[in-house]
């Protein structure tokens, strides 16, 4: 139940929060917004009376400052800002504030606690755990999505390496960036579908830092590397090659990551969520069209080389398809991480998704 006392170790904790946020909203170059009810001078007009907590008014119009977390380690571009820099949070009545960095096992207890208002990092796996163990969020939007082009994570050995089928792996060291999320379960579902019995046991998962994980393998440290990278990376690649990828497993079903609020902000302001829906929506759709530019913002904003940044494919509309959410449920109570099954309407939704259609 290694998901459920996570979370629940989490709460009991007092929901710490753990920031290094200074540093990284330098980076991200943006100002604080004005204070909720506060007048921007170059508004031009007073602001009404009715402003609600976090609303500004601003060169006329009404806006609602979203908290946001910003990267820690900016592997992938960073989509909310794709979104900021295109307007589209602009055009549906919202301004990002960038909190700084918040570290992957303090998202949730950070919705919760409305130090950020939505999180689209981790896999929808993490997201039923947590409302499995008794958050009070759900998923609105979905965030990624899996191709064979662009997969979530690949599995890598060295080119000389004898290991090529999911037999080989049985016995060896897998290097991967967590023991939790899609890098936990990754190379399981692999075992599995080939008929490894015992999965859990099979292979000895070694937990190593995605920044060095190629140099443990490289070292001899480790025989198998899970990677964030993609296949067109390590193509041509005279040290490394790929030996499956989450869509060898699932095809375009495991790579979905979810954007959730918490449930009380989703009844308190069930029009923030629209906007924000259509928003990311809207950016899905021009970041698959514009792969690079979608790159060069990341990269401005963090002073960074474009070429260290992955394309990732985005989900069209932003939909949550439910195969993307039921291929993990079912791998959950498989493997028995969470007490019982839990219906989709408690997980996901697309109501709030002007480009859904039921």
């Amino acid at each position: 139940m290694k998901y459920f006392l996570t979370i629940c170790g989490l709460w009991l904790a007092g929901f710490i929060w753990v920031a290094c946020g200074n540093d990284q909203a330098a980076t991200t170059g943006q100002n604080p917004p004005p204070a909720a009810g506060s007048q921007s001078q170059a508004s031009g007009s007073p602001p009404p009376a009715d402003l609600a907590e976090g609303e500004i008014w601003e060169n006329g119009k009404k806006y609602f400052v979203l908290k946001l977390p910003s990267s820690v380690d900016v592997a992938s571009p960073e989509i909310l800002m794709t979104a900021e820099e295109n307007g589209f949070f602009e055009e549906s009545g919202l301004k990002a504030e960038y909190v700084g960095s918040v570290p992957s096992n303090q998202t949730i207890p950070s919705v919760l606690k409305d130090i950020i208002h939505v999180n689209g990092r981790g896999h929808v796996n993490t997201t039923i755990a947590a409302i499995a163990a008794g958050a009070k969020i759900k998923a609105v939007a979905q965030k990624t999505e899996s191709t064979e082009i662009y997969p979530h994570m690949v599995a890598i050995v060295k080119l000389d390496s004898p290991i090529n089928t999911a037999q080989d792996l049985v016995g060896k060291k897998i290097g991967s960036p967590g023991a939790q999320g899609c890098n936990g379960y990754f190379h399981m579902a692999y075992l599995r579908k080939f008929g490894i019995p015992d999965v859990k046991n099979a292979a000895d998962l070694i937990v190593i830092k995605e920044t060095v994980i190629e140099q443990a393998l490289r070292q001899g440290d480790i025989d198998v590397a899970l990677t964030h990278k993609l296949p067109e990376y390590y193509a041509n690649n005279k040290e490394f090659r790929v030996i499956f990828s989450d869509y060898d497993i699932w095809e375009n079903r495991g790579g979905g990551t979810p954007y959730y609020f918490n449930l009380e902000f989703i009844k308190k302001r069930p029009d923030v969520v629209r906007g924000f829906s259509l928003a990311m929506a809207k950016t899905a759709n021009w970041a698959n069209q514009h792969p690079r530019e979608n790159r060069e913002i990341t990269a401005r904003r963090f002073k960074m080389d474009v070429n260290a940044i992955t394309d990732r494919f985005y989900a069209p509309d932003a939909i949550i398809k439910e195969e993307t959410v039921t291929v993990w449920l079912d791998l959950l109570q498989e493997f028995k991480e969470i007490p019982s099954s839990i219906p989709l309407d408690k997980i996901y939704t697309n109501e709030f998704n002007p480009y859904y259609k039921s």
